[in-house]
């Protein structure tokens, strides 16, 4: 093997000198160990602190290439062939995935703070159905699970630690489950002596398959990588393999996607390097020869590049879709960089592999909403039932994959990561369109519809623009269970639908304080129809430690299927216009599955005022859309919602319009309406106000203010003259007389030169009695003669602004007063109460009345007593 900084046809290698200072070992983060074959040897690994220090290696230059040659190559046996693995190993925790630059420099905010993208819409049930599910290849004594898959025409290939099968799209096993160590054993050295971290990928181009993994030797002290491509479509055939040294170098957390382009075409790879296994020197940001490679040649290059040490944590591109990158197509490599503000780093790499060089491109900020990291900037806090311990969240990073797919419009790419949302953990996804290009960020939701704890997910993107989303779901009150969620086209941006269970867990994770969990999952989209999405994830049956077991499950939208079917999109998808001006988009029809139909446009939940029009319609290829807005079309935002419609397909896509006032004048009323409650009739209410602004950038010219119905102007401390100076405001000033019982209302109207004049406040009121008695009537239930009933209480309410004064209360008939709270006088906007009982002197009805006598105007107040003597 050559590690080459800068290529030379002499292949010299160059060396690198340098300081190491062990840094003590947190307590937070577990104690490490590494699994070797049979006669393992447990070791204690240090684990740095993630100060990242800066060191002085003399000749480490990031801005050159280093491009690896295979240190060994082999052809493996048949998988199909290779002994199955039934060994029992001692219970090994494997090498946890050493922290990122995210989890040193994360900008800590309220851990109770709710995420600002969280999805509050309730959503139906997610639209889709799910299919075959069935177990994988559980625990042989190893955690965490390192769950993976690959899906191709006819097979599944599923990759766990340490182990690796075959299935059929039925679940029935083909090969396996295998050891990857005896996979790559032809290999020997670190591949045939230790595994880690797998990773299997499907080349749909290609027709093969990709199983790579971390080797490690006994030690514990060398690394490699460890790449299989399998010679034929027969996931159970040979494979070449190679093996990439790293030297003393841990290539920590490895993922490798396929990236098709026809020239330097590569398997891309991406990996945390740590420096005798301890100090982060940076992410490694690489491309394998994808042609040599397919051709079996001993000798394909790796080339990579390397990030400053405070960047970590990337994923590579991995297309999905029967569409190529279009050719000189950079690889693309995404990572999580800070959370507070929110930014993803965006770098590119472009290959030379018969130069053996690579360009690196300055990262590309893509600015997100803010996060607080999941489990508060800790390890563990995923709780779980029956058990005190927790899981780790992994929440410094991105979560495997980056998925990006090419669509007649944009390409788009989808990925997510864990973060706090209040006090539990959420996931938040992310779609990106044109990644290659001038990337946008489409959308962005945070999933957390409950207080159920959410993680460990991973995240595709169907044919149709149809999103799945598998991950973790736990809580004090229920096992880890399997769950997915997703979202159609026209679901509103960034929400998700309601979720589905794949399985329930029946157990949970406990004993020998292990808290990993998964470390990676995976959801791909099924290349027979690109409707499918398969997911694995990792469950307990029963509870305990070291005992995990998989599930592979797969679902499908409703509206996906292989039959010729369209979606919609509408570029741009958000629309700004003015009173009396208009704005368009073009709408673009997407096939699949062979669509070649003409599509009739309509547009739906459209503002008063606004009119759209489609030229041309129906169309097959794109439509502009023009949005009109009336001079008097009502402002704010709307959602519009687009439908094509071609025989019995509907598909929809939405955009998001605001309508605002035109420049000039513009009138702002605070409040927009006034309510004066109950005021006694031919009495004048205390005063309220309406303030006016002009919120425009001219003159207000005020032509009147007028008062309708029983409230008139009266003076302000800051009255409106005839106009009003941009960005300064006046005081109307209102009172209400009410002239009748009942409810009153009435109008502030101003006449001006703003563009949707005349403005209106709504008033209201309500007419009453000076006092009044309530209620006006009662009714008690018969009684025999000489007996007394319960009481009924009566309420005496003075309404005026003034006191009530010589008040007397008395009854009529077999009537009594037995208790009261009124005395001579009441004070003004109050209540007492009097308590009536009635005792029937003789059979038969007996009527009678309750009277208060006052000073009002409508004195007596009186209601009216009824009751039957037996």
């Amino acid at each position: 093997m050559c590690d080459v900084r800068e290529f030379n046809a002499g292949c010299e290698e160059e060396q690198i000198s340098g300081l190491h200072h062990a840094v003590p070992i947190p307590k937070k983060f577990h104690e490490e160990k590494s699994m070797v074959r049979v006669g393992t040897v447990v070791r204690t690994l240090i684990l740095c602190g993630m100060a990242l220090t800066t060191l002085a290696f003399a000749k480490t230059d990031k801005s050159k290439t280093i491009v690896t040659y295979p240190s060994g190559f082999a052809v493996s046996q048949r998988l199909s062939d290779l002994p199955i693995d039934e060994s029992m190993f001692a219970t090994q925790e494997m090498p946890e995935p050493r922290p990122v630059p995210l989890r040193s420099h994360a900008v800590a905010g309220p851990w109770q703070q709710e995420d600002p993208v969280l999805q509050k819409e309730i959503k139906p049930f997610v639209s889709a159905t799910t299919g075959v599910d069935f177990d994988g290849v559980g625990a042989q004594n190893y955690a965490p699970s390192d769950s993976n898959l690959a899906v191709g025409p006819n097979h599944i290939v599923e990759t766990v630690n340490v182990r690796f099968a075959i299935y059929n799209k039925s679940g029935t096993i083909l090969a396996g489950p295998t050891n990857l160590t005896t996979f790559f054993g032809a290999l020997g050295g670190n591949c045939a002596a230790g595994a880690s971290d797998p990773i299997v990928n499907y080349d749909r181009l290609a027709d093969r398959w990709v199983i790579s993994d971390v080797g490690i030797n006994s030690p514990g002290t060398a690394f490699s990588e460890c790449v299989a491509v399998s010679k034929t479509n027969d996931p159970t055939g040979t494979y070449f393999l190679y093996a990439y040294s790293f030297g003393g170098n841990l290539n920590d957390y490895p993922k490798l996607s396929v990236w098709p382009t026809a020239s330097n075409s590569a398997y891309l790879a991406t990996y945390n390097i740590f420096q005798g296994g301890a100090t982060f020197l940076g992410a490694d940001i690489c491309a394998f020869d994808r042609t040599k490679m397919l051709a079996g040649a001993a000798s394909p290059a790796q080339l990579c590049k390397m990030t400053p040490n405070t960047e970590g944590g990337y994923l590579p591109s991995d297309i999905d879709g029967p569409t190529p990158p279009v050719d000189g197509t950079p690889g693309l490599y995404l990572t999580w960089q800070n959370n507070n503000p929110g930014q993803l780093y965006l770098r590119k790499l472009t290959p030379n592999f018969a130069g053996g060089t690579a360009t690196l491109s300055s990262p590309t900020t893509i600015s997100v909403a803010n996060e607080n990291l999941a489990c508060g900037n800790a390890l563990n806090c995923v709780p779980q039932l029956g058990t005190t311990q927790t899981l780790d969240s992994l929440g410094d990073r991105l979560m495997y994959r980056f998925a990006v797919r090419h669509f007649a419009d944009h390409d788009r790419a989808v990925v997510n990561h864990a973060v706090a949302n209040g006090g539990q953990v959420a996931i938040r996804w992310y779609e990106l369109y044109d990644p290659a290009g001038t990337v946008t960020l489409n959308q962005q939701g945070t999933f957390a519809p409950d207080a159920t704890y959410r993680w460990m997910a991973s995240i595709a993107e169907d044919q149709n623009g149809d999103i799945g989303l598998g991950y973790s779901a736990s809580s004090s009150s229920i096992n880890p269970a399997i769950r997915f969620t997703g979202r159609v086209p026209s679901d509103a941006s960034g929400t998700m639908e309601t979720e589905a269970s794949l399985l329930v867990g029946s157990g949970s994770q406990s004993g020998n304080n292990l808290a990993r969990w998964g470390d990676y999952t995976a959801m791909q989209v099924d290349p027979s129809d690109d409707c499918t999405f398969w997911y694995v994830d990792q469950y307990e049956k029963v509870t305990g430690s070291f005992n995990w077991s998989t599930n592979i499950g797969s679902f499908a939208f409703i509206g996906c299927s292989g039959s010729p079917n369209f979606t919609l999109t509408a570029v741009p998808n958000t629309l700004s216009i003015s009173q009396g001006s208009s704005g368009t988009s073009t709408i673009t029809v997407v096939p699949a599955n062979g669509f070649t139909g003409s599509v009739t446009l309509s547009a739906s939940g459209l503002p008063s005022g606004v009119t759209a029009a489609f030229v041309p319609n129906p169309t097959t290829t794109t439509s502009v859309l023009t949005l009109t807005a009336s001079a008097t079309a009502a402002t704010g935002t709307s959602t519009v919602t687009i439908t094509g419609t071609s025989g019995s397909l509907t598909p929809t896509t939405t955009l998001s319009l605001t309508v605002t006032q035109p420049s000039g004048p513009a009138v702002t009323l605070t409040p927009t309406s006034l309510a004066f409650g109950k005021v006694v009739v031919n009495t004048t209410s205390t005063g309220k106000n309406v303030t006016l602004a002009n919120t425009g950038n001219a003159t207000l010219v005020i032509a009147s203010i007028k008062t309708s119905g029983d409230f008139a102007p009266v003076t302000s401390t800051k009255p409106c003259g005839s106009t009003l100076a941009a960005g300064k405001n006046c005081i109307i000033r209102v009172t209400f007389t009410p002239t009748q019982l009942g409810s009153r209302t009435g109008n502030i109207t101003i006449t001006d030169n703003a563009s949707n004049t005349p403005q209106t406040v709504p008033l209201s009121g309500t007419g009453v009695l000076p006092a009044t008695l309530t209620p006006t009537s009662a009714t008690y239930a018969a009684l025999t003669v000489g007996t007394t009933s319960s009481p009924k209480t009566f309420s005496l309410r003075n309404n005026q602004t003034v006191t009530l004064n010589n008040i007397v209360i008395s009854t009529t008939g077999d009537f009594k007063v037995s208790t009261t709270t009124c005395t001579t006088s009441l004070a003004a906007k109050t209540n007492c109460s009097i308590s009536v009982v009635f005792k029937p002197t003789a059979v038969g009805t007996r009527t009678g009345k309750l009277s208060a006598a006052d000073d009002a105007a409508n004195s007596p107040q009186s209601s009216s007593l009824t009751g039957t003597g037996k």
